[in-house]
């Protein structure tokens, strides 16, 4: 390997890339090479450790009472902690012959000196797992990340009052070849868009003469200019618009457009969300497919963190939903139902499609019977689209999740009442409640009587609770992976980490009334109302972060979404096997939070 090639090796081992090159010249010429033979035993609670490793060539397994803790091969290093605190529980034994680099102890503790390297070896749970996060992405990390709406060229608004007349406010338009006219009204505003032009003037004759006001939409849909631009690409995709108005200090400073938006994050997300309203059929959602297959390998490859992924699948996924829904149900049924979808769809948190899980609400005035067949043509439409059925029957086919208000509240009642594993279920899968098409007030009327059945019940809700502890944390006490052998010795990330965050938090939420069916918008309410630290809400949203990036990765590898959940850690790279593991260690601390706080000691 040449002096260039082991520069390049050592620069691309974090944190020594954030040396400065003559920092790292320094380091360079202090670093030895070593070969060891196969069982060589290089560091254990009885031998000392002499240097910091740094694998060229070979492997070394790592063993916590003769258990086997980890695996480190080429471009891997170990073990810092070793060396600064004199002591470890571990044994490092070479598995494969070994070439590697050493930093001998005096040399690394003086490394340490520097405070880039110090903080990365010495920092607490959330900077280290976030600076481990950011060199995971580094090599894929784009300005998606990271740009904001004032990073975008922003057109000049067209901005008139709202008494001047349609025919100036059309003049001063094309003098700014704006592509909107905003009307200011009495402190607020409204907007003309070529829609209220050709509705107003063509096809109902409005006099140009008239007062812009008179043909305006009295709303407009605004974002802030320090906005991140995927919180922009979010809303156009939701409200189906080519525009949005920016505002600064409540200022009007510009106007963003769909092209410009488009062109400069170059995907195709936007236009996906159009095909799917301009689809008059079932047939013309099924080509969309990979469209959106695509777009989620597109945006997991840009670096774009899991939980923005998931909030645009689920908000394509929920357009979908919305269109077979006006294709299936007879125009003058619309108005007295509501659509729902529950599960990880309801929280935002679906990429690859999952099993269905939705229901529909009925008005009391109206007989259940008539929505048996297009509940029917809805869920076969889906099924063709890619969205399997629900293993569990949480279907709109199934008359238990199809049924009229009252009928719901009746429902409601027993969960309160009876304490089985069934209606705690059904609990759980209907706090993630998400409306998707129809009339929404017969969902507010039910959730507003859900929160009042459970407040001050909270012998229920330990309960409830109590299905935290169903699954094991697969972590030993040493900190080793604990591996499923009817699995093929891989681990279950959604039982052994997801589960537990997911619903301890949904609990959490329906003790104190919170609205939001988001897991990371849970947790961000319950620190807003004081339940739990600014720190530990941080450690969840990491910790929930890493297993469901780990996860997405695994499902868009698999063919199998069955087995999507299921995980050999030896294939994750260090750094990842290292956040897996600090993310188990805060589920196995937010477990205890829930036994304590429900007191589930208690409970039988």
């Amino acid at each position: 390997m040449s002096i260039l090639d082991q520069r390049k090796l050592i620069e691309s081992i974090h944190p020594f890339g954030l040396l400065s090159s003559s920092e790292l010249d320094n380091l360079m010429s202090k670093i030895d090479i070593a070969y060891y033979t196969k069982d060589t035993l290089l560091i254990s609670p009885t031998l000392a450790s002499i240097s910091f490793y740094i694998i060229i060539k070979g492997t070394v397994n790592e063993l916590v009472d003769d258990e086997l803790h980890n695996v480190y091969s080429s471009g891997d290093s170990f073990d810092g902690d070793a060396l600064i605190y004199n002591k470890t529980q571990s044994k490092f034994v070479v598995d494969e012959e070994l070439i590697c680099y050493e930093i001998k102890k005096d040399d690394f503790l003086e490394l340490m000196q520097n405070k880039k390297i110090q903080s990365y070896f010495l920092q607490d749970f959330i900077s280290r797992h976030q600076q481990l996060k950011e060199h995971e992405l580094s090599s894929d990390l784009t300005p998606f990340l990271i740009s904001k709406v004032s990073d975008m060229f922003l057109h000049t608004p067209c901005v008139v009052s709202s008494d001047e007349t349609i025919f100036s406010a059309l003049t001063k338009q094309k003098n700014l070849n704006a592509s909107m006219i905003i009307v200011k009204s009495d402190g607020n505003y409204g907007v003309v868009t070529d829609r209220n032009l050709r509705d107003m003037l063509l096809l109902n004759s409005v006099d140009v003469n008239a007062t812009i006001a008179s043909i305006m939409t009295k709303s407009i849909l605004s974002i802030d200019i320090n906005d991140f631009l995927f919180n922009a690409l979010l809303m156009m995709t939701h409200k189906s618009i080519k525009h949005l108005v920016v505002m600064n200090n409540d200022e009007i400073v510009g106007v963003l457009e769909q092209l410009d938006l488009l062109s400069y994050f170059a995907n195709h997300s936007h236009l996906v969300a159009v095909q799917i309203d301009k689809a008059e059929s079932i047939q013309d959602l099924r080509f969309l497919q990979d469209d959106l297959k695509n777009l989620i390998v597109t945006l997991q490859t840009k670096g774009v963190k899991v939980r923005y992924i998931t909030k645009m699948v689920s908000t394509l996924n929920l357009k979908i939903y919305e269109k077979v829904f006006s294709l299936c149900v007879p125009l003058e049924l619309q108005k007295s139902c509501a659509l729902i979808v529950m599960g990880s769809e309801g929280r935002e948190e679906q990429t690859i499609k999952t099993d269905q899980d939705n229901a529909l609400i009925i008005s009391n005035d109206v007989e259940s019977e008539l929505f048996e067949q297009p509940m029917q043509k809805l869920n076969e439409s889906l099924l063709l689209l890619g969205f399997p059925k629900c293993l569990g029957n949480v279907m709109v086919t199934n008359k238990e999740w199809r049924r009229d208000v009252k009928s719901y509240k009746n429902m409601i009642d027993e969960w309160t009442h009876i304490w089985d594993a069934n209606s705690s279920q059904n609990l759980s899968i209907f706090l993630d409640v998400k409306f998707v098409a129809g009339e929404e007030k017969y969902l507010k009327e039910l959730k507003s009587y859900l929160y009042d059945s459970f407040s001050q019940r909270d012998d229920v809700l330990a309960h409830i609770a109590k299905a935290i502890l169903h699954f094991e944390t697969p972590l030993s006490m040493f900190s080793s992976f604990v591996l499923e052998k009817d699995a093929k010795n891989r681990l279950d990330l959604k039982k052994g980490g997801i589960f537990a965050l997911v619903h301890g938090v949904r609990t959490l939420s329906l003790q104190y009334g919170i609205s939001q069916t988001n897991t990371i918008e849970r947790i961000k309410e319950l620190n807003n109302r004081n339940i739990i630290d600014k720190t530990f809400a941080t450690e969840l949203i990491e910790s929930f972060d890493t297993l469901s990036s780990i996860r997405l990765e695994v499902m868009l590898e698999q063919k199998e979404v069955q087995n999507s959940n299921l995980i050999d850690p030896k294939k994750l790279s260090k750094v990842q096997r290292d956040l897996l593991k600090d993310s188990f260690k805060i589920v196995n601390k937010f477990k205890k939070f829930i036994s304590f706080h429900f007191h589930l000691n208690m409970v039988t």
